[in-house]
């Protein structure tokens, strides 16, 4: 499963490496449907990596496995709570 969600993290990169950044795959949960993703470079920190991540990368790996993926979260929000 790790390595199709490394192929919908490919399909996303691009736009964020126009943007300076770029997305690292963490871990998936499959009991949970958690993916965790650490974003970089210019997304580290960035206002709008919130946006980027659910609307983004959320909505990609929903759209390509809706039955397994429930949620993607930043490791850089788990570290903040």
């Amino acid at each position: 499963m790790q390595d199709q969600i490394e192929q919908v993290l490919n399909q996303v990169r691009p736009a964020l490496r126009m943007d300076g950044g770029d997305i690292q795959l963490v871990r998936f949960d499959e009991a949970t449907g958690v993916v965790t993703v650490r974003l970089e470079g210019a997304c580290r920190g960035c206002p709008m990596s919130k946006i980027t991540l659910k609307m983004g990368v959320e909505m990609a790996l929903m759209d390509a496995f809706p039955d397994k993926v429930r949620e993607v979260v930043s490791v850089d929000d788990l570290n903040a709570v």
